[in-house]
């Protein structure tokens, strides 16, 4: 299907609003195959859904070489991200300390430094095998990630790691730059620092979170930036599980789902489908790039954008008091 195509702030980069998230392939709370994670880009692009975004983070290299396999040879949009050097040897229990099953035998090091930017990009190149990346993302900076005092440390190297950044845009070796958080004072703290092109906010701008619309979206807006937006479902409870935020939902918050949902089940309409399509109801989100764990959830991702949504759906959540008052909403179909 034709996915309608945004560009990244004021670059000369588009990509489709409907991309991929591939923490789940590199085995992030997910157990799945080399195959499968294969399989689920190649859905999604089959599909039309053209962009895709990486991290080294992610079953610590595993995600990064399933991308690069799957994408070679075709038209892509690619955003992997610096932040985090993977070190030789394993952890004790990789998913205890991470999340992660079954990774590659390294371990993660922090470091947002000049000279860590630039090793991480170079072992990037290497473990996709592409002819380039598009858009560079220092990863899960934040005082909610690291502690105050440990955050002060990371943000004081990211001003000569933007710098790094800075360069390979400046050198055409990346298209735009930015940082992927799931904190929204992450992004407004790291404006202070240099001119950013995008952010990729996980879990914060969805049907269920909307407090972006007060500080992050005007910011953005003024600046000309762009929001790429992960984690649309929250962690899960936007597609019926009773996870949030990588945890169990505490009560308030399943009560508010089940509001949403049974105003969406009033207008025919998918909970996830409201969901994927409600970030880009505002003009400076580019993209909405949920994870798949299967070819069975990329299939159904791909009907739920193809949804139509009615204008009313929209105008009864704000009529519930489920929706920010100045929250824009899209088209009835804003992906295609």
């Amino acid at each position: 299907m034709p996915f309608k195509s945004r560009r990244i702030g004021q670059t000369d980069l588009s990509v489709t609003t409907l991309g991929v998230g591939t923490a789940p392939l590199g085995g992030n709370f997910a157990d799945i195959t080399n195959a499968e994670a294969l399989a689920v880009i190649q859905t999604a692009f089959d599909a039309g859904a053209t962009f895709i975004d990486t991290a080294p983070f992610y079953g610590f290299g595993r995600s990064e070489r399933a991308t690069g396999d799957a994408i070679r040879a075709r038209d892509y949009a690619l955003s992997t991200k610096v932040g985090r050097l993977l070190a030789p040897g394993n952890l004790a229990d990789p998913f205890a300390e991470t999340g992660m099953i079954d990774p590659l035998p390294f371990h993660p090091v922090y470091d947002y430094s000049y000279d860590a930017v630039m090793r991480s990009f170079e072992d990037s190149q290497q473990r996709l095998g592409l002819e380039r990346i598009d858009v560079l993302l220092a990863h899960d900076i934040g005082d909610m990630q690291h502690g105050v005092e440990e955050n002060a440390r990371h943000m004081k190297d990211l001003e000569s790691g933007y710098s790094a950044m800075d360069e390979l845009r400046r050198n055409g070796h990346v298209k735009a730059i930015g940082i992927g958080v799931n904190e929204v004072k992450a992004c407004l703290d790291v404006m202070e620092i240099g001119d950013w092109d995008a952010f990729l906010l996980a879990g914060r701008y969805t049907l269920l979170e909307q407090n972006p619309l007060d500080d992050l979206l005007p910011a953005c807006q003024a600046k000309g930036m762009s929001l790429i937006i992960g984690g649309p479902f929250n962690s899960g409870i936007l597609v019926g599980r009773d996870t949030w935020n990588y945890a169990k939902a505490p009560p308030e918050v399943l009560a508010k789902a089940a509001k949403l949902e049974a105003i969406c089940n009033d207008h025919n309409t998918p909970l996830a489908a409201a969901a994927l399509a409600f970030p880009l109801g505002h003009d400076s989100v580019a993209s909405v790039i949920p994870g798949a764990r299967s070819t069975t959830e990329m299939a159904e991702i791909l009907a739920w954008a193809a949804h139509t949504i009615p204008e009313a759906l929209w105008s009864d959540l704000k009529s519930a008091d489920l929706l920010h008052p100045d929250t824009p909403t899209p088209a009835q179909n804003p992906f295609l």
